[in-house]
């Protein structure tokens, strides 16, 4: 039996936490997750197991309670594990980092759904473009 440290175990712990909790969410969750990530299902699937090693990146702890629309027991829960797992993690200075504004866009509609596909995912990386320009210009300052 191989050992783990004290960190791997809490790993290991808030990912079992974080997967049941999942598991009592309605059809689609990790699928919302994914959207609200910009990430693929897949990705959900590995932060939610204790089979892989992936951890949840600090940045998306907020997304990831305010789309499982969790309850602040579980919340807490949560972020007590997690904080186990990550020490340096803080849910106040994740809250700063990831103030955020968003904005909503309007396409007309495309009858094929591979247009439809290609013509979101070309908007968003010209938005991530002009969104990581601004964010280098904004530390210049």
């Amino acid at each position: 039996m191989v050992k783990h440290s004290g960190q791997e175990e809490a790993l290991r712990a808030y990912k079992n936490l974080l997967r049941s909790l999942l598991d009592r969410r309605p059809s689609g969750t990790r699928q919302r997750i994914a959207e609200a990530l910009g990430t693929h299902k897949s990705f959900v699937s590995q932060i939610a197991s204790s089979n892989y090693s992936v951890p949840l990146p600090a940045q998306h702890v907020p997304v990831l309670i305010k789309v499982c629309h969790l309850s602040k027991e579980e919340e807490k829960l949560f972020l007590d594990a997690y904080a186990l797992a990550h020490p340096s993690y803080s849910p106040e200075s994740a809250a700063r980092k990831n103030r955020a504004d968003s904005i909503t866009i309007s396409m007309p509609w495309f009858e094929d759904a591979g247009t439809r596909k290609k013509v979101k995912r070309a908007i968003q990386e010209a938005a991530e473009t002009v969104l990581d320009l601004a964010v280098a210009l904004e530390k210049e300052r």
